[in-house]
């Protein structure tokens, strides 16, 4: 065989064909460059992966009842269709007052979309029977929807306050809501701190009594009154005229001239026996920063979108309200909880470590190498980072943790095929004399399917974590992704556009490059480089590369070319002739075999050893690695029916404390708090935990929520925001009793969970709920290290009246449990009667007693029932109190279900300063064979 044949036995063709295809790949480098540019600017920055569950949720509002009449009215019946839908994994739900939301599980084979419409279908033949509950004239409409967390995190909040009326901050964060949500990246913009508007008709009852007027004849008068219609069309003289009857308010005065009844032909008018005033609903929600009352909106951005460009669109509409005068210059617009800062450090932290990547991977190979050998390794890097960013961008992936994470990663292992392709070229043009193209053809021939087969090993390793199922699984394929699309990446790199690089540019003589030659070189490169830098908003990164490439040009011709020269013919021969005698000395005789044995032994030696510290908990296990707090959030949770005034009272107490800690001299320079960056409070709508009451559309006047937020890390001056959280934590331990109180983090990976969890369940909620109890208090017993507080997730402390029909009674004197029911339900809840429009918007017009009498208990029961018999047809009172009694008693703050089962769980957070949960749930485990008060069937 002749040695022309050897060498074309050796090629390996696709790398043989860039080589004789020059022009064609110096085009596809720069496509790929500009694509990769693009796609790095283009794809969504957010700070972990949307993880899109399998859950479907079905939210259900029944105002004006309690956990009891939701469990029995909604959430029994929707579970009992649910139950029948096939691929459902589990089922979960719970009931409180005026709310049930439930969540339905699917397995991962099939769509989020298949399973809601399932889910839907199931839902709608349910709300279709007769039984189902109706509220204002209608049936209770459940929402069945999907949920993505990172919808339920506001981005940001912008707070809004000043010398203003409460309602001009709403109309301004109204102007600011409308603009926002106009936005593709937004989904939703809450106002909270400030209620919506209603008419209210606050009846007087004794004056209703007085003039035998019921709440029917109330409702009656404003529903048939407060209406446009229209009767048609009216054809005379040739032309057709619409007849429209005007009869809808201008102004909510006018319902003060509504009669609504007429007895004896003196018409009794609605301002004989009500107030009517346009006024903010009951207080649902509270917002301050800093302690000081705000008007706050929380903006959440849409699935998918870029968070940096959502947030930078939201600051342009403020700032262009402020710059245009929409909004007077007295109002004080501040932005808070800008979780955007995080997303862009960290997407800035992988340019400056892939930067920092090329040159110390350029310098070690210059060594080896040479200079301008090591450019052509050095060149794999950036191409096969652009390469990657350009496919996962097409794969519709966001540029988020686990996409860096993977990148970064990725950033040492793939230069190795380039290193591999680069020095056996090197090789055989040095030690053979061939040419570059003929050395390039046969090197990468030699060593393509090596290379091959070394990326797809290292490849196949990650795919069991990609395979991965659930939950966690979807949140950690993107590791593996990423990972193999860089290795990928960068093998086409180095099989195509390396090989046509070194069959171009490469040399085996370490020539000096002329010194005219490196000052207009320099000049060039370093020239547009500041022109990018100064210039070039957000491409000045690349203008400093640019600045930084011209002066380790000089730093390479007056220092490091000697020092390199110097490497490669004494220090790295020395080390080369170190390893010959190594190898030889282990490889001779019984060696190998002792050497072998010896492996083995320490193989075992470290499992043994890794066993026993983890047994020790000297080596602590934890499922993602733990963060430094970027958001200290505290979360407040009173007794279920607990008053939202009274829930704000004490969240601002807590705030005060948790305001000394955050200011503490420690962290503050001056007037200046380098830790902390902003603080902000809610109580009531909004206060919830996203990983916990994500989806809820509650009130929650029972819960509120701090937040304190971070500045970035390079401005805490060395400062750990872990430990000030834990400060916080031990600051607020023991002080109120009864108040929950949980110190968080911003979450950081897949949602887990309290990291303590024991859930019992049964049917009996009552013994369930005594149990927890008692376990509760004999874990605390055992002094366990590693818990926080343990909690309850339900309780019986929510106070409650039962008011008890003598049907008897009532059954003789024409009145049924309903119309009492509904008579004390009007009084105190109130009962829709219409809709005000004005200006576009649609406020509701409800009936109910005045603010005086609507908690007295008195009155509420000493009101008469009015109606008229339809025997005599005479007009009836009979008094409640005549036909009902009533007797205080506590009820459920809220009944949770498991697979149509009733739940309680005991849950807790880790103690500050411990990480490892299964330790922790190891010892309860132990601990936990000891109780003896478990009820049997439990």
């Amino acid at each position: 065989m002749t040695n022309s044949n050897k060498n074309l036995f050796k090629e390996f063709k696709l790398s043989s064909w860039a080589i004789a295809n020059k022009t064609t790949m110096y085009v596809l480098i720069l496509v790929i460059l500009v694509l990769g540019i693009s796609a790095y600017f283009g794809m969504p920055r957010e700070d972990f992966p949307e993880i899109k569950e399998t859950k479907i949720y079905v939210s259900s509002v029944y105002p004006g009842n309690t956990a009891e009449d939701i469990e029995k009215l909604i959430t029994n019946p929707l579970e009992d269709k649910l139950k029948t839908v096939s691929n459902v994994v589990e089922i979960v739900s719970t009931s409180q007052e005026d709310y049930s939301i439930i969540i339905v599980e699917f397995d991962d084979d099939i769509s989020v979309d298949i399973a809601k419409q399932k889910v839907k279908d199931q839902i709608d033949t349910e709300v279709a029977s007769e039984d189902w509950p109706i509220f204002n004239n209608a049936k209770v409409d459940p929402n069945v929807f999907d949920l993505s967390l990172s919808e339920e995190i506001p981005i940001l909040n912008i707070n809004l306050s000043g010398n203003f009326p409460t309602e001009k901050l709403k109309e301004f964060a109204e102007y600011l809501e409308d603009e926002i949500e106009n936005l593709i990246e937004i989904k939703q913009a809450d106002i909270r701190g400030v209620q919506d508007k209603e008419v209210e008709i606050a009846v007087d009852i004794y004056k209703m009594m007085a003039s035998q007027v019921s709440f029917d004849d109330v409702i009656g008068a404003i529903n048939g009154g407060n209406v446009t219609t229209s009767a048609g069309n009216l054809i005379s003289s040739g032309q057709r005229r619409t007849i429209r009857i005007i009869g809808e308010i201008d102004n909510p005065i006018d319902l003060q001239n509504f009669v609504v009844k007429v007895e004896n032909n003196n018409p009794i008018y609605l301002k004989d026996i009500a107030e009517i005033n346009f006024k903010e609903k009951d207080k649902t929600t509270f917002a301050r920063k800093d302690g000081e009352q705000v008007v706050m909106l929380d903006v959440k951005k849409r699935a998918g979108k870029n968070m940096v460009e959502a947030t930078e669109k939201v600051k342009a509409i403020v700032q262009n309200a402020i710059d245009n005068n929409v909004f007077p210059k007295t109002l004080e617009i501040t932005i808070t909880n800008d979780l955007s800062d995080k997303t862009i450090s960290q997407v800035q932290d992988l340019v400056n470590n892939i930067i920092f990547g090329v040159i110390l991977v350029v310098t070690v190979l210059m060594f080896f190498l040479g200079f301008k050998n090591a450019l052509f390794v050095g060149f794999a890097i950036p191409m096969s980072m652009f390469m990657s960013l350009m496919i996962l961008s097409a794969l519709g992936y966001t540029l988020n943790t686990m996409i860096l994470f993977g990148l970064i990663m990725g950033l040492g292992m793939l230069v190795d095929n380039g290193i591999v392709v680069v020095e056996n070229v090197y090789r055989l043009m040095e030690e053979e004399g061939m040419s570059r193209i003929e050395a390039a053809k046969k090197g990468i021939g030699e060593i393509a399917y090596p290379i091959i087969i070394s990326t797809v090993t290292t490849v196949a390793a990650f795919v069991p974590l990609g395979l991965w199922p659930g939950l966690f699984g979807q949140f950690m394929k993107y590791f593996p992704i990423t990972l193999s699309v860089v290795l990928g990446s960068s093998l086409v790199v180095a099989i195509f556009f390396n090989s046509v690089l070194v069959s171009k540019f490469m040399t085996i003589e370490d020539k000096e490059m002329p010194l005219k030659r490196i000052i207009a070189l320099s000049s060039i490169v370093g020239g547009i480089g500041l022109i990018i830098l100064f210039f070039g908003g957000a491409y000045r990164g690349l203008g400093s590369v640019m600045v930084f490439s011209a002066i380790m040009l000089w730093v390479y011709r007056l220092i490091l070319r000697k020092a390199a020269n110097r490497f490669q013919k004494r220090t790295l021969s020395k080390f080369e002739n170190y390893y010959e005698k190594t190898l030889r000395f282990s490889l001779y005789s019984w060696k190998p075999y002792a050497i072998v044995a010896a492996t083995f032994i320490l193989l075992f030696i470290s499992f043994a050893g890794f066993g026993v510290s983890v047994e020790s908990q000297r080596t602590k296990i934890e499922f993602f690695p733990d963060n430094k707090p970027n958001q200290i959030i505290v979360y407040i949770e009173y007794p279920e029916g607990t008053e939202i005034n009274k829930t704000n009272e004490i969240t601002k107490s807590i705030e005060q404390r948790v305001y000394q800690i955050l200011n503490d001299e420690v962290y503050m320079d001056g007037d200046y708090n380098y830790m902390v960056e902003s603080f902000v409070s809610q109580v009531g709508e909004g206060a919830g935990n996203p990983q916990t009451d994500g989806g809820s559309a509650a009130e929650m006047p029972h819960k509120g929520k701090i937040t304190a937020s971070m500045r970035q890390f390079k401005y805490r001056r060395g400062q750990d925001s872990e430990a000030l959280r834990q400060k916080v934590q031990e600051a607020l331990a023991g002080i109120y009793p009864g108040v929950l109180i949980s110190v968080e983090k911003d979450a950081n990976g897949p949602p887990a969970g309290s990291p303590i969890n024991i859930e019992l369940e049964g049917k009996d909620y009552d013994q369930l709920i005594e149990t927890a109890e008692n376990m509760r208090r004999f874990i605390n017993n055992q002094n366990i290290p590693g818990i926080d507080e343990l909690k309850i997730d339900v309780n019986k402390d929510k106070p409650t009246m039962q008011v008890i029909v003598d049907r008897q009674k009532a059954g003789e004197l024409g009145v049924s449990s309903g119309q009492v029911g509904m008579q004390l339900r009007n009084s105190i809840f109130g009962a829709k009667a219409g809709i005000y429009k004005k200006d576009g918007d649609d406020f509701d017009i409800y009936v109910r007693f005045n603010e005086e009498l609507r908690y007295n208990t008195s009155a509420i029961f000493n009101q008469n029932i009015t109606f008229r018999d339809m025997a005599s047809g005479q007009v009836r009172n009979i008094p409640v109190s005549a036909l009902a009694s009533q007797t205080n008693t506590s009820g459920f703050s809220a009944i949770k279900h498991r697979d149509a089962k009733r739940v309680v769980t005991v849950y807790s957070a880790l103690a500050p300063g411990f990480v490892d949960a299964a330790a922790v749930v190891n010892d309860i485990q132990k601990e936990m064979e000891s109780f003896s008060q478990m009820p049997e069937g439990n």
